[in-house]
């Protein structure tokens, strides 16, 4: 057992907190941290830049380069949308075209260079379009559309194409959206609808059709962003834009990739500080899927258990299908704060009833038991042999008259229900006619959320298309796990955002004196000896075994005296990454000899592998804990990880791990720690006591700051085992290893 004297860590949240995110005085900030300083530790901005994207959506002036008029030419439809889109919009449309006079009736400029005006859009339908946004760009035009594919979708050669026409994009300060991107930006969009309204971000734009379509059932859409290959303009920006719009309540994203993921992760801190829902399916999540995706747009799809931790972090909810896409954005959008948790399932039947309050608690949402004060007075108008404590079961007959509005009220008066979910799985009129007017009429006189769920395969029904699709205050949905799925969203997105704390505001700008005391132990290009990497845990304050490194038998027994039997003897060297499997590890050795002769064996062995040694470890041995592992990777899109899970032998087989990407909190720390399977070791079985979790934590969160201060220097580190000790005794780090990047 390790005693107090040897560094045993704080378990006062507020000193973990502070270790991984830096100290500083004076009062925390929220919102834009701008006098904290702009960049962290490792030069990295700490908020999203809000381009103003005003000019692009609502311009004055609009070029259309390629402009056409002629029949059967691609060009002409294109350029004949266009048109009616910037009359709706009220631009100036200016054709450019260099052998016609006119388009469509408008007088055509024959070049670029002859434009009237400073335009702030331009569209360009050129096959090479590289010349002509060089054209834009010395023109100062405010922004351009480049349709044109064959570009970083296609391979090497396209991907230089496209890091040319980015260029001369950065040059001019202009800003483009594309290549290989559409027309969708530029759809009708009905101006009838009201309420908040879903924007819509896309890289592929069929995949955005049915969420556009979302306003022939009456929901409301504001904005249609196809980022295409995001050679300038990526989702990023376009979410940050939409986060600050009034009229959005909730932005639907179709992503296949991401340019940038810290520019990403920032863009959602500034939704998630609006408190404004990011609902997005993002594929990848298997090998085929990823490299399809690569193909299509030419960007960097991510390990996708670091992008699923990373969107998770920041309060992206991630959805499967284009189904679920809709109708989770859809109820975001337009649902009020909940009041309460409590979800209460309401139905004709006994057996929908069971079924879908079944099929809720799986999905982990809470069913109160309503109290026995309402279910009495529910039962003033629902037969007593039927059961209303939750699910309620009107049986039928109440919803036909005056009844059904009562106990629809009383539910929703209860003050532990927050969302009524009412599943209807057919039509029956009059009955359903009554009970979905009752239904809307309710929900129109309450904050509460109301959701139907209309079973009919058929659709056309007056009840479902003219009273629930006519309602705004009603969500109606055609399936029931969706409807679940839309409501954890819902619950889940508000429980994220009330006093969300963005880890951006706590994120270390200036390096700690550990990290002068590491940068003395990195050897760029090489792996550290165990021995090596354990001295640079302990510059950041991670407690490991006593032990010593010796050269020879007789130094050996000397350090186990000093260290105390039983010790651990281990060969270390820097090209030593598995010591179980060559047999360089002694466990539970007890006396002179057996240090000697371990000694010997381990040296032997080395020379036999014909692996180099700096020396033999001679280590405390500490056996009773829980094994963890903590580690450090750098993933493509997001830089440093870090990984926390069950360690010891078997972590490549169990590969219960949780992700977190720098920065984040002591409560992110303690939330990934819950969402591991294992997670009840640490809580104490089969009699064994509680570990030490917030020693843990706050292991987790200095390996945090050493991910950030290290950046790219640390290319990899694996802390396994890291024994994680009874309650109140510490966590000590048995093992560890450490790549520097060359």
């Amino acid at each position: 057992m390790l005693g107090s004297t040897h560094g045993t860590l704080t378990t006062d949240s507020r000193r973990a907190r502070a270790i991984a995110c830096g100290e500083r005085s004076g009062p925390v900030v929220h919102g834009r941290p701008d006098e904290l300083g702009d960049l962290d530790v490792s030069g990295r901005p700490l908020h999203a830049d809000v381009p103003d994207l005003d000019r692009f959506f609502r311009p004055q002036s609009v070029a259309v380069i390629g402009a056409s008029d002629a029949e059967g030419r691609p060009n002409t439809g294109v350029t004949r949308q266009l048109a009616d889109w910037a009359e709706r919009v009220g631009a100036r449309l200016y054709p450019v075209h260099p052998s016609r006079q006119s388009v469509f009736g408008v007088p055509c400029c024959p070049s670029v260079s002859d434009l009237p005006e400073q335009v702030d859009l331009a569209v360009v339908l050129v096959g090479n379009p590289l010349p002509v946004v060089e054209e834009l760009a010395e023109a100062k035009a405010r922004f351009t559309v480049v349709f044109a594919s064959g570009f970083a979708e296609t391979g090497p050669e396209g991907e230089a194409a496209q890091r040319r026409l980015a260029a001369a994009v950065e040059r001019s300060g202009m800003r483009l959206l594309g290549p290989n991107t559409n027309l969708n930006a530029f759809e009708r969009f009905r101006d009838d609808l009201e309420g908040p309204a879903i924007a819509l971000i896309t890289q592929s734009g069929h995949q955005g059709r049915p969420v556009f379509a979302l306003q022939e059932l009456g929901i409301r859409l504001s904005h249609w962003a196809p980022t295409g290959n995001e050679a300038d303009l990526e989702t990023a920006d376009f979410l940050s834009y939409f986060a600050e719009q009034p009229e959005v309540g909730a932005v639907a994203c179709y992503l296949e990739g991401l340019k940038d993921g810290r520019s990403f992760l920032l863009a959602a801190d500034r939704a998630a500080r609006r408190g404004v829902p990011v609902v997005a399916v993002k594929v990848g999540r298997t090998e085929t899927g990823a490299r399809t995706a690569a193909s299509h747009t030419g960007k960097l799809t991510g390990a996708d258990a670091v992008v699923d931790a990373a969107l998770r972090q920041y309060g992206v909810i991630r959805v499967d299908g284009l189904d679920e896409l809709q109708d989770t954005a859809t109820l975001l959008a337009r649902a009020r704060p909940p009041r309460a948790d409590g979800v209460v399932v309401y139905s004709i039947s006994g057996g929908t009833g069971a079924h879908v309050a079944d099929l809720a608690t799986e999905a982990g949402l809470r069913l109160p038991v309503l109290s026995e004060a309402r279910q009495a007075e529910l039962h003033q108008w629902i037969p007593e042999y039927l059961s209303v404590a939750n699910p309620v079961d009107n049986g039928g007959h109440p919803v036909g008259d005056w009844r059904g509005r009562k106990i629809i009220d009383a539910i929703l008066d209860d003050p532990e229900v927050g969302v009524l979910v009412c599943p209807i799985t057919g039509p029956f009129p009059p009955l359903s006619d009554r009970l979905v007017r009752d239904l809307v009429d309710a929900a129109e006189q309450t904050d509460k959320l109301v959701c139907v769920v209309w079973g009919s395969p058929v659709g056309t029904e007056p009840a479902y298309r003219e009273v629930l699709l006519g309602s705004s205050r009603v969500v109606t949905f055609r399936t029931v796990g969706n409807c679940l799925t839309a409501v954890r969203a819902y619950l889940g997105h508000h429980r994220f955002t009330t006093g969300y704390r963005s880890p951006f505001d706590d994120a270390p700008r200036t390096p700690s004196p550990s990290y002068r005391k590491a940068q003395a132990l990195m050897r760029p290009g090489e792996q550290l000896s165990e021995h090596a990497a354990k001295q640079l845990l302990r510059a950041y304050g991670i407690r490991v075994p006593r032990e010593q490194l010796v050269t020879s038998a007789a130094a050996a027994v000397r350090a186990a005296g000093l260290v105390g039997y039983p010790v651990v003897m281990k060969a270390s060297g820097a090209r030593i990454a598995h010591k179980t499997e060559l047999g360089l590890v002694k466990t539970g050795l007890t006396s002179a000899s057996q240090v000697r002769d371990a000694y010997r064996e381990l040296t032997d062995i080395a020379r036999y592998e014909n692996v180099p040694l700096d020396g033999v470890l001679v280590c405390q041995m500490v056996e009773q804990g829980v094994e963890m592992v903590v580690g450090v990777t750098h993933d493509d899109l997001f830089g440093p990880t870090v990984t926390v899970g069950l360690g010891g032998v078997l972590v490549e087989v169990l590969r219960d791990t949780a992700v977190g990407v720098p920065p984040f909190g002591e409560d992110q720390a303690r939330d990934m720690l819950a969402g591991l399977r294992g997670r009840a070791l640490l809580d104490g079985v089969r009699g064994r006591p509680p570990a030490d979790l917030d020693a843990l934590v706050e292991v987790v969160l200095r390996v945090q700051r050493m991910a950030l201060e290290l950046g790219d220097q640390l290319a990899e580190l694996d802390i396994n085992p890291l024994m994680v000790l009874p309650q109140g005794q510490g966590a000590v780090a048995l093992d560890a290893l450490a790549v520097c990047s060359a």
